[in-house]
């Protein structure tokens, strides 16, 4: 029986399409399987006959429907916007996306730890408020040569950013549930049960965990109030990691110089949300993972995978609920 892939990747943004290049692709490589890309109104009706599903988003109420259907592929890197239970409880195996999110989230961090390493934030919003000002960048800009980052939740982008930092001259301390045996990357790794002695330590710190149970507020008051004074807070994991209320007095009470999140408890926040007019808070709209090459990424990534499903092997990125190569383990730490 031919193998049946639907392929709803529909975005009205075009980095994040399934275009006609990216069809032609799969059916080169794979001219045995049928690739039916199709509109968003149109998945429910193509899955009745898929066996493979490649799609942003899937509601529960389309399974029941979908007798054949054995693998939903998410592009994204986290699964916490699907549901991960219904498709488990219909013994369907999801896969996420990693890898490819890499270089655009390194190049988003260092914008964001550059933009207030070298006072670039404050000095576009002081540029048409004070007639100079150079003081009040003397006093808050600082050198990122020979201090120390902490990534915590380091796993494929994580590594991505130590490497990047190293090249800028900081040391690296990566916090994950397990780190790798022998030392990796030039990262210093460390477990969560050391967060708040790492926190003390570090200049800036990065936050890429996913959202689960153990990780939700994973930054809270005691966490923040362990931060050494005058270091910077970027969050580019998930929102429900950071208590934003202990965030806020933590920019207002100390110890942060500042802190900049590329996900909100809402989006959008509100006109009058804290979050949108604190002035030493920098948010971006959930763009650190844009990219021209996003797409390509993603479609390389799951015609490997293809393979290893139509081999009959165990496909990579399966969520926890599936078995999990050992190597991979570290895209879920926190």
């Amino acid at each position: 029986m031919t193998a049946v892939v639907a392929i709803g990747l529909n975005s009205p943004y075009p980095f994040w399409q399934f275009d006609r290049h990216h069809a032609a692709k799969l059916r080169t490589e794979f001219p045995e399987v049928e690739f039916l890309p199709v509109e968003d109104d149109e998945i429910p009706r193509s899955l009745a006959h898929a066996d493979v599903y490649f799609g942003w988003r899937t509601d529960p109420s389309w399974l029941p429907d979908a007798p054949r259907l054995r693998w939903i592929a998410s592009p994204a890197a986290g699964v916490d916007h699907l549901p991960a239970g219904a498709i488990a409880t219909a013994g369907i195996t999801l896969t996420r996306g990693f890898g490819y999110h890499a270089r655009p989230m390194t190049e988003h961090a260092l914008g964001l730890l550059l933009g207030f390493s070298r006072g670039l934030f404050t000095s576009w919003h002081l540029q048409t408020r004070a007639g100079w000002w150079k003081d009040a960048i003397a006093e808050t800009f600082f050198d990122l040569h020979a201090e120390t980052l902490a990534v915590v939740g380091c796993g494929h982008v994580g590594v991505r950013l130590a490497e990047a930092a190293g090249g800028l001259g900081m040391r690296v301390i990566g916090v994950r549930r397990r780190p790798p045996s022998n030392p990796s990357h030039g990262i210093a790794w460390r477990r969560p049960n050391e967060l708040h002695e790492v926190l003390a330590e570090s200049r800036a710190v990065i936050n890429l965990l996913p959202a689960t149970e153990d990780t939700h507020h994973f930054f809270n008051g005691a966490a923040f109030a362990a931060f050494r004074p005058g270091s910077v807070f970027i969050n580019l994991g998930r929102a429900s990691t950071v208590d934003h209320t202990a965030l806020l007095a933590a920019l207002d009470e100390g110890p942060l110089l500042a802190a900049a999140l590329d996900v909100m408890p809402r989006k959008p926040p509100p006109d009058d949300d804290p979050l949108r007019h604190h002035p030493r808070l920098v948010l971006t709209p959930k763009s650190a993972v844009f990219s021209h090459s996003y797409m390509d990424g993603a479609v390389s990534f799951f015609a490997e995978n293809l393979r290893r499903y139509l081999a009959g092997h165990l496909l990579t990125g399966a969520v926890p609920q599936f078995p999990v190569p050992a190597h991979h383990e570290e895209s879920y730490v926190h």
